[in-house]
């Protein structure tokens, strides 16, 4: 949806002028429907923070975020009636914009748990452990501003990995050893692929083991037998590409996911880089058109 065509409007706004309308939706979503004390919510860092408010079409606040001093992203909220509109994202990226013309190079934020693959969705990794912040479980996340974000963990892959599917159009194109156990087997990815595909995606699938994916029962096979107009795969059978050490997904919006050695978690990933997404593309047309189909999914009867 274009600006033009919200419901809403996003705008930035110093902390003196906001301040009722901050309030009146942090009050709402944090301290009455969250439970955080009003204490904590109202914190000493709101004068020096930049904000955002979203506005509906009557100008009334329905969601809020900030930009704090030490570059984090915060005390994001958007009102119960306007969830799932699309004004979370808005404000996001309005933070991620006003970062940008800061000449900021990183931004970090604390997601609540429920939140993780929203921020995922946009290029913000986790990284340490979780830990709970005004009486909710909270996950730090960070993004590198127009860089590779290295994945350094399993949850920064599987957060990698989701980014690179929600920012796909029509097209992913995956290189995989095994269908990454681990990975591409976590209901999180199952569930994002699922959806992809019934909004009218296609996944093309080289394995360079297809037999271990059909001896663990893995999910997305079930899931392909089920939308099989959504699904290919082919097994890489030359043996100059089985030795191909690597793994990548990449969509067709300029997002990717690389790993340099395929049977591991770790690589980089980025949302915004369609030239490296076009050369993960190059190298997957030939191997692809190589590789023979895998006809014996289609009669695993799961």
């Amino acid at each position: 949806m274009t600006p033009a065509a919200r419901p809403f409007r996003v705008e930035a706004v110093a902390f003196e002028d906001g301040l009722p309308a901050l309030r009146a939706v942090r009050d709402t979503v944090f301290v009455q429907e969250q439970g955080v004390p009003v204490e904590l919510e109202h914190d000493a860092l709101d004068p020096l923070c930049r904000h955002v408010i979203a506005r509906d079409a009557d100008g009334q606040p329905i969601g809020t975020g900030r930009l704090t001093p030490e570059r984090r992203i915060g005390r994001m909220a958007v009102l119960a009636q306007w969830r799932g509109r699309g004004v979370g994202e808005a404000m996001l990226q309005a933070l991620i914009d006003e970062a940008r013309g800061l000449g900021w190079r990183e931004l970090s934020l604390h997601a609540q748990a429920s939140a993780i693959a929203f921020y995922a969705r946009h290029g913000f990794l986790p990284f340490g452990s979780r830990f709970v912040e005004a009486g909710l479980e909270h996950q730090s996340m960070r993004c590198l501003l127009d860089a590779v974000n290295p994945v350094e963990d399993h949850e920064a892959a599987l957060a990698a990995l989701l980014g690179v599917i929600a920012g796909a159009r029509r097209h992913l194109w995956a290189y995989s050893r095994e269908l990454d156990p681990g990975l591409l087997d976590r209901p999180e990815a199952v569930a994002a692929l699922r959806r992809f595909a019934v909004d009218g995606g296609e996944t093309r699938l080289l394995l360079q083991d297809p037999a271990a994916p059909q001896r663990a029962i893995a999910p997305l096979l079930g899931l392909a037998q089920r939308l099989p107009t959504a699904f290919a795969f082919r097994a890489i059978e030359e043996p100059v590409d089985r030795s191909y050490p690597s793994a990548y997904i990449a969509n067709d919006r300029g997002g990717w996911y690389f790993r340099a050695l395929g049977h591991r978690f770790e690589g980089e990933s980025r949302l915004d880089a369609p030239a490296r997404a076009r050369q993960l593309r190059a190298l997957f047309e030939p191997v692809w058109e190589r590789a023979r189909p895998c006809s014996e999914y289609r009669a695993l009867g799961l």
